[in-house]
């Protein structure tokens, strides 16, 4: 009888040990509430262990957007140890940790920040060995990770008065970049009613224009687009995307149209330097705009514009001084007297990487308009 006893309150004990374990764990997440954040401080955990004996444990953490409710990682941490009483974790103390990707966005390197946007991180405690898996302690905890700089409107300018109907739009992008693994824009373009302030015609107005998924710090108003009106006020704001998680916004300006603006070429967009001939066309007046991404942080490059009429016969050359990342470059054609209007030309740009970058255009003066 004494045996059955003992044996009974050992399967007693192996039942209940989760449970009693499990109302003598608690945790604490010390997260903070919003800034830019590294993935090792997902592990800074407080601990508190009221057995009377020693715990080895395993934490699981669940990273979720809030927004979207999308997963972005799941990690398990190695065992860790608790004697009686409050141990503070950190990464160190949690290693090895197995991660798992479920995000396209999420940075995958063992020191990497996490991207700016909206989260819920969910944490379990279980302990080491324990057949039934059940979490002894639990917690959520949403926190927000910002960049250290949101992306700056650049031009048009605030209250700009512009003379074309088809406005070149720039802006900065956010700070620092390594925090983004999927960097993309997207940019709204709204009528700004009577008594609506800027911010409000962004809310609450239809967008007379939307661009998603722009991977460069610039875009053109498509001629094809809807008609800009003289008339009205307009506002414009730019979101900064990770993959599909919203990180950061810009502040809302506003443009208007000239009164009585002559639709030359010359207010025409800048358009992208291409590597491959496309046999695409680009009309353009006194002044061919286009753009170039200088991924190799070159200072100068060197062009040359060729009639492709006349056998590829070169016209002129030139030179152009660069920035790091996207440059809209310019060239005077008025004082190259040997081009011809609705003559087909190539502008081609060889960079220091044996690169050749291309855009075909028409040169249309703008005095003939």
């Amino acid at each position: 009888m004494k045996k059955i006893t003992t044996l009974f309150m050992t399967l007693l004990a192996c039942v209940l040990y989760p449970v009693i374990a499990g109302a003598q764990v608690s945790m604490a997440v010390q997260l903070p509430p919003a800034g830019v954040l590294q993935k090792a401080q997902l592990w800074n955990i407080m601990l508190v262990n009221a057995a009377t004996r020693n715990l080895d444990v395993r934490i699981m953490l669940r990273l979720t957007d809030a927004v979207s409710s999308e997963a972005i990682l799941t990690a398990v941490s190695g065992s860790v140890t608790l004697s009686t009483g409050g141990r503070q974790l950190q990464a160190k103390d949690v290693a090895p940790v197995q991660y798992e990707y479920l995000s396209p966005a999420a940075d995958r390197r063992e020191n990497g920040l996490l991207s700016p946007g909206s989260y819920i991180a969910c944490y379990s405690v279980v302990i080491d060995g324990d057949k039934t898996d059940l979490p002894v302690a639990e917690d959520c905890i949403p926190f927000t990770v910002e960049p250290v700089s949101p992306p700056l409107l650049n031009m048009p300018s605030d209250s700009a008065v512009l003379e074309t109907r088809l406005p070149q739009f720039t802006w900065i992008p956010p700070a620092p970049i390594t925090q983004f693994a999927d960097l993309n824009y997207e940019l709204i373009v709204a009528e700004v009613r009577e008594n609506q302030s800027a911010t409000e015609a962004i809310q609450q107005n239809i967008p007379v224009y939307r661009a998603t998924g722009l991977r460069n710090i610039f875009l053109a108003y498509p001629s094809g687009g809807y008609a800009l009106d003289s008339s009205k006020t307009y506002a414009w704001m730019v979101n900064a995307n990770n993959g599909r998680q919203f990180a950061a916004q810009t502040e809302v300006w506003t443009f208007t149209l000239k009164k009585n603006i002559s639709n030359t070429p010359d207010g025409s967009p800048y358009i992208q330097l291409k590597q491959e001939a496309d046999g695409v066309f680009s009309n353009c007046g006194n002044i061919l705009k286009c753009a170039y991404n200088n991924e190799a942080g070159e200072e100068t490059v060197k062009y040359e514009v060729i009639n492709l009429s006349s056998g590829n016969a070169r016209m002129f050359t030139g030179s152009f001084t660069l920035q790091p990342g996207s440059n809209l470059l310019e060239v005077p054609l008025d004082h190259h007297r040997g081009l011809k209007s609705d003559v087909n030309y190539c502008i081609l740009l060889h960079n220091g990487r044996g690169e050749t970058w291309r855009l075909n255009f028409r040169y249309h003066p703008a005095e003939q308009q």
